[in-house]
Formats: C-alpha cells, structure tokens, sequence
C-alpha cells in the first residue's frame, strides 16, 4: 500500500483537469484557462474526504500540439505525467463528452490499462441532460460506463468522489512524525524566467518532481511542495518549498495565462515566510531583478538573494575568461559588492552562491531560511528603541521641510512579520524616504535583523481645532 494515498488527474489537453482539480479541492489552486497546454507542472493538494485523505495530483496534458510550445517542452510535461501514474493508486482518466470519445483519448487509454492502476473513467463536460447521450461512446475504452460530472458546475461531484473512494487502498493514520504540529517555514522562490527556481527546488528534494527546462515559461501555476529536513544534531526544520511561475514585467505579460501566473506568484509572496529571489550567476542583476526585489519587499517579511549557476562562474575561471581576479573568492566578493550597490535598498539581506545542477552549498537555503524566519518574532524592547532613534536622531538629523524637520516623541513595536514599529511625530509629511531608509538600517543594524523587512507607522500630531 502506498504511504499516502495518491489520485492523479489524467487526459489530453483542456478536457477540464485543472477544473476538476479545483473542485475536488474545494479551491481554486490550478489556472484555469480554455487554452490547452496551460497546466506543465504536476499541481498537488491534499483533499480530505469521507473515505480519508488523499494527495490529488493535476497533471499536464498529453499529446498537445501547439506550435507556440517547444517540443522540448511538450516532452518533458509529458514525462512528470507518467511519473504521476507510477507514483499513483488511482487514476482519473478525464475526457471530453463535449468532443466525444478521441483517438487520442483511446491511445491514451491503452496506455494507462498497461500501467496496471485502478482506473475511474470520468466524463467531464456533462453541462446538461442532454450531454448524457453522448457518454456510452466512451464504454469502447474498456473501464465501464464511467461517471459523468461538470467539473465546472458540480455536477454528479458526490458520485465521482465515492468511485474514487471505492478505488482507493484503507485509509490509516499515519504514525507521528517529528515534524507534526510544527509551524512550516514557506520558502518563496521568486525570479525572471529560467533563472533555475525549479531546479533548486529539484535539488533540496533530490527528485525531479518539478519540471526542469531551459526554456523560458515551464512553470505556470505556483508549486508547493513539504520538506523535512533534519540537522546533524537531530533537530527537525519543517519547511515548504514554492516554486512560482518566471515573473516578467507587466508591459511583457503575453497572455492572460501569463498574467494569471503573475497573480498566483503574488499571491505566494504574500503567504511566504521567507522569499529567494534568484539570480543568475551569468547574467547579474538586471532590471527585472531590480523590479522583483521591489515587490517582494513591500510583500514579504524576509528577503534574500539566491545567486544561482555558481558553477557556470568556476567553469569561466578555470577557461580563463575571468583573468582580471586572481581566484574564484575574489570574483565571488566583486560579485557580491554589484549586488549590495545595484540593490542598496535591501535590507542587508544575506547573499547566497549555489549551484543547483551540482547540489553545491544548497541546503544553506534551508538554514539561512530558518535562521531568517527566527529573526522575525524578535521583541524589541521599548526602552532600546527610543534610545536607538535618539541616538540616530543626533547623529544624523532629518532635513528639514518647509522650515521643519521631522520630530519623533514616542516609539514601539506594535508587529512582527513585517517588525512594525509605530513613531508618534510632530508630522506624518516630515519623513522622506532617505532617512526612513536610514532609520531602516539602523533597526538591522541594532537588532541583528539582516533580511527582514521593517514598517514603520508614522502617528502624527492631530490638527488643531480653532476654538470659536
């Protein structure tokens, strides 16, 4: 028996997986989109049911023809495909009552029979009455009359979910792991277009659970995936790894695939502890990583750089093509020193060199999110933060505007992911944004907060009220 009951959603292109995904999840997880080929990745949920939970799989569609994705592409979806049928207990072979019963569909079908799985035939598109005079075709596949559903309608949901259950091996309760009830610390990785994110995430797992590619565009929907990583001291870190789809900038955004992919990373950034963003060792920071860095910031709580394809750089050392250092660690010090110039609004956030094809230095991810996500329920004390800005204050004082220049009284911490302090002040209008990030620097500076952001709530004096 498997250790988790497992349910994969199979069938060719836009017969409603990513639909039917979403409904027996009883959220919206997977794009939707009539656009076939959408879905690349395979998409996980747990899905609690009367039968007991099971891992639901949306897989991509197999046999697409589209000559705007390159077969490359099309080959390497297809492949995590059949991973999922390996890797499943129950098949749910979609097709398309609409369409009728394909040759595809039947290519399909033979394939899936010799996988030797249980298999729920499951005729989705069934929008009305009608469309049931359309479904016996589909007996001709070998697995029975199957059940006729609208994923989109929720229509005969109760039927299917009991043929699954009936397919499913017993339920029984794992035993408990070291891990339950921990809070899992979320990893965002967040970066342009073929940057490597799925990679790495493939190296923290050792598996190639994601899809891999050079070619820009592979992951669509936001991928989140558990991972338990246990120390050399026998401690156990919790983690959940998001790999999200490349960001482009919005004047960029083809589709409205793309820009519903650009949706759900934004969302991801807004649930995550931790966000990566990753950068190519070979190209450096560009705009783009300039763009990103700025959203995740107003977004996240803690924020880091991942400098991925460190291996290109030592391959471009030893051929010699980077004869103006004397070593790798020079180069690497150079490197970083770009970094921390082009991105001066961070907050000094930690810089990691990885190479994700080789595992070289990849689980440091783990740790230095760990380390990030403990900083973030610091407690600064009261009386530390008041002196802090004071001696900030005279050290440096405000620039004056329109004959003022900014006055802070009182300050606390009101929060925590983001660290929120809140200042009560002579006016809300006197603080620019140099010397909030000034102020800014300080705090990490003090407080040992290298990688989180920091909010400060400006509280004013309330206006006068002329006395008549």
């Amino acid at each position: 028996m498997s250790a988790q009951r497992t349910v994969a959603l199979v069938g060719r292109p836009n017969v409603g997986k990513s639909r039917l995904f979403n409904r027996l999840a009883g959220r919206r997880i997977a794009i939707v989109h009539d656009q076939p080929g959408v879905t690349r990745d395979v998409n996980a949920t747990e899905v609690i049911d009367r039968s007991g939970p099971f891992m639901l799989l949306d897989t991509g569609g197999i046999g697409l023809e589209d000559a705007n994705t390159p077969k490359q592409l099309i080959e390497a979806a297809e492949q995590q495909v059949f991973v999922a049928v390996e890797t499943s207990d129950v098949i749910c072979f979609v097709v398309d009552a609409k369409e009728g019963l394909t040759s595809l569909d039947e290519i399909i079908g033979e394939r899936l029979r010799r996988s030797g799985k249980q298999i729920v035939l499951v005729i989705n598109k069934v929008d009305d009455v009608r469309m049931e005079n359309r479904t016996p075709d589909f007996a001709r596949l070998g697995f029975g009359p199957g059940t006729s559903v609208s994923a989109e309608h929720g229509y005969n949901e109760d039927s299917l979910r009991f043929a699954i259950g009936t397919k499913l091996p017993p339920y029984e309760a794992p035993e408990k792991s070291e891990s339950a009830g921990l809070h899992r610390t979320r990893i965002c990785f967040l970066g342009r277009p073929n940057v490597g994110k799925s990679s790495i995430c493939n190296a923290l797992l050792q598996s190639k659970r994601l899809v891999v590619s050079e070619i820009p565009g592979t992951t669509r929907d936001s991928i989140e995936i558990d991972l338990d990583y246990k120390q050399d001291d026998g401690r156990v870190l919790p983690f959940r790894l998001v790999d999200t789809a490349g960001m482009r900038r919005k004047q960029n955004v083809a589709s409205p695939v793309e820009f519903f992919s650009g949706v759900r990373s934004e969302q991801a950034i807004e649930k995550a502890d931790v966000v990566f963003v990753v950068i190519d060792a070979m190209d450096g920071v560009t705009r783009q990583e300039q763009a990103l860095l700025g959203k995740a910031l107003s977004m996240a709580p803690c924020v880091a750089i991942l400098v991925n394809k460190w291996d290109y750089a030592e391959d471009a050392m030893n051929e010699g093509r980077l004869e103006k250092y004397k070593n790798i660690r020079e180069y690497r010090d150079a490197f970083e020193k770009s970094v921390r110039e082009l991105l001066f609004f961070l907050p000094d956030s930690p810089i990691l060199f990885v190479s994700a094809k080789t595992g070289w230095f990849v689980e440091n991810i783990l740790q230095v999110a760990s380390s990030l996500n403990e900083r973030m329920n610091a407690k600064l004390p009261t009386p530390a933060i008041n002196r802090l800005l004071q001696k900030m204050f005279e050290r440096r004082a405000p620039a004056r505007k329109e004959g003022k220049r900014f006055k802070a009284y009182y300050s606390l911490q009101t929060g925590n992911r983001p660290i929120t302090i809140r200042i009560f002040c002579n006016s809300v209008e006197k603080m620019d944004d140099n010397y909030r990030r000034y102020l800014e620097h300080g705090f990490i500076e003090k407080f040992n907060l290298q990688g989180c952001t920091m909010k400060f709530v400006l509280v004013g004096k309330p206006p006068r009220t002329s006395q008549t």
